[in-house]
């Protein structure tokens, strides 16, 4: 099967009572960090975040989208992926994007992790975790245990040119023995728990498949694509700019003749004239 670099795919274990998902990003991530001068540190915990997003938004069964953040008070205040349920992707990093460390995530020491999930009609879930794990994966596995009580293994990797992720998941129970449910459990995982990075980062979704479960019977759906995508638009940035007072808008306008609005995500400028500015006689709409 032709396999795009960009993609995730779903994966279901047969008579077994757990599913998965793998992913791998490249030119998604690429273009994701293009707009900003970040670290390389900086560059492998975006791409973390990134696979963690789209192996979570495969849980969507409406329209809508994952945030997945995480503030700190170290150096860097904020990290930020966002993945629409078409996998759409964005982020961005805030703070000193030129800090460097040996694992990513001492970058956010003692932070937070938001996890919002975000309806097209607007309703909206957080939910919040201590980064106390030391690892993404740890802090998303303490998270699932408390919101979805299902078991919930994840696995992550990036060197800030790829990333790569692989999420296994129990159903709802099927098997009236308990113990039988959580042995096939425990086995699953002690066979991925032999995955190295460099493996989860360059081997093919069937090839990975094939070397962790080859003495199960694994069902594997066709990969979707992963793309760059931002959400920004000039309508948005037209609704910003009629938050500032008039005043404001009119003297920007007087000393540089429009103005402009940049979006930190994608780098797309939006210029505006006089037309910000409320017709001439008109009320000045609060908002």
């Amino acid at each position: 099967m032709s396999h795009p670099a960009d993609s995730s795919q779903r994966f279901l274990f047969d008579g077994v009572n757990v599913r998965g998902e793998s992913v791998q990003i490249s030119a998604a991530l690429t273009d994701m960090l293009a707009n900003q001068a970040y670290s390389a540190t900086l560059k492998r915990l975006l791409g973390e975040f990134a696979a963690a997003a789209v192996l979570i938004s495969n849980n969507l069964k409406y329209q809508g989208r994952i945030i997945l953040q995480a503030r700190s008070k170290q150096a860097v205040s904020l990290v930020m992926v966002e993945c629409s349920s078409e996998r759409h992707i964005r982020g961005i990093a805030q703070g000193d994007l030129s800090a460097e460390a040996d694992d990513p995530m001492n970058l956010l020491t003692d932070g937070q992790l938001v996890l919002t999930v975000e309806r097209e009609a607007g309703q909206r879930y957080q939910g919040i975790v201590a980064l106390a794990e030391g690892t993404l994966a740890g802090a998303l596995e303490d998270y699932f245990s408390q919101s979805e009580q299902l078991g919930t293994r994840f696995w992550l990797a990036s060197d800030g040119a790829r990333s790569a992720g692989l999420m296994l998941q129990q159903l709802p129970a099927q098997l009236t023995d308990a113990e039988a449910r959580s042995e096939q459990w425990s086995t699953l995982c002690l066979l991925t728990e032999t995955l190295h990075a460099d493996e989860l980062l360059g081997l093919t979704p069937e090839a990975l498949l094939f070397k962790l479960y080859q003495e199960e019977t694994v069902t594997v759906y066709p990969p979707a694509p992963i793309l760059f995508k931002c959400r920004c638009s000039r309508e948005r940035s037209a609704d910003a700019i009629s938050l500032l007072p008039e005043s404001e808008r009119e003297e920007i306008l007087a000393e540089q003749g429009d103005i402009t609005m940049t979006c930190e995500l994608c780098g797309t400028t939006y210029r505006f004239g006089r037309e910000v500015l409320p017709p001439h006689g008109a009320g000045t709409t609060l908002h």
